[in-house]
Order: C-alpha cells, then sequence, then structure tokens
C-alpha cells in the first residue's frame, strides 16, 4: 500500500513536463490508478489496486466554484497554466471561476480530466508519455 510520503518523494522531483511522466511512472509502480483534485481547495484523494486510498489535507482556505462550466475560458486558462503563465493557486482560482470542481489522472488510461459540479467531463486531456 502507497503513502502520502512516497507519493511526496516522487512529486518532490517534477521540476519539467519530462518530470511529470516520470511522476506518473512512480505512481504506477506504487499501485496508484488516480488521484482526484479538489479544486475548491487543493485537496487530492490517490487511489489505488485495492480500493486503498490515501488524502492530502486542505492546501487552502475554499474557492467558490461557478455553478455553470465555461468551457471556452477554462481553457484559454488551461493553456496559460500548461506554458508557465501561472501558478498552481492563481490556476485553481481561474478553475474554479471557470466552473471546473475536480480533475482526474486516470493513470491506467493516461489521461486527465476535468469535472463541473455536475460531474460533467469539460476538458479530457492526454497525459504525455
Amino acid at each position: 500500500m502507497f503513502t502520502l510520503e512516497q507519493i511526496k518523494q516522487a512529486y518532490d522531483k517534477v521540476q519539467t513536463e519530462t518530470d511529470f511522466a516520470i511522476y506518473i511512472h512512480e505512481l504506477k509502480q506504487l499501485g496508484i490508478k488516480g488521484y482526484n483534485t479538489f479544486i475548491a481547495d487543493g485537496r487530492v484523494v490517490y487511489y489505488g489496486d485495492t480500493d486503498h486510498e490515501a488524502s492530502t489535507d486542505k492546501k487552502f482556505d475554499p474557492l467558490f466554484v461557478a455553478a455553470f462550466a465555461n468551457k471556452e475560458r477554462f481553457i484559454e486558462c488551461l493553456v496559460m497554466h500548461e506554458s508557465g503563465q501561472t501558478d498552481y493557486y492563481t490556476f485553481c482560482q481561474q478553475a474554479a471561476q471557470c466552473g471546473i470542481a475536480m480533475s482526474r489522472i486516470d493513470i491506467i488510461e493516461m489521461t486527465c480530466t476535468y469535472f463541473s459540479n455536475e460531474g460533467d467531463a469539460i476538458v479530457i486531456e492526454k497525459i504525455p508519455v
């Protein structure tokens, strides 16, 4: 079973997009199938093969998540974030304003999906490996 400490050790190595692919590979080796990040407070829940879960604490005070998703604006914010123009907290603020409630990294499918409050998939990205 994986621990938050093992996940943190793997994450601390991430500096570039290439490192992110290595991080995902390390998570897979730990038995992690994916993880959900809750935009409102930055909490992350990792889940594995045997229904084992590990959850982080909240990372910041709760953000208000808009009731309706604005896909076009969210894509603009996502592109800015992925090109290094925003930090993580700013990205979470922008995502919340765009009605994004959660993101899910699926390590098996190698996708990142962003969901609305209603659980609708708004954007699905393929994770480069």
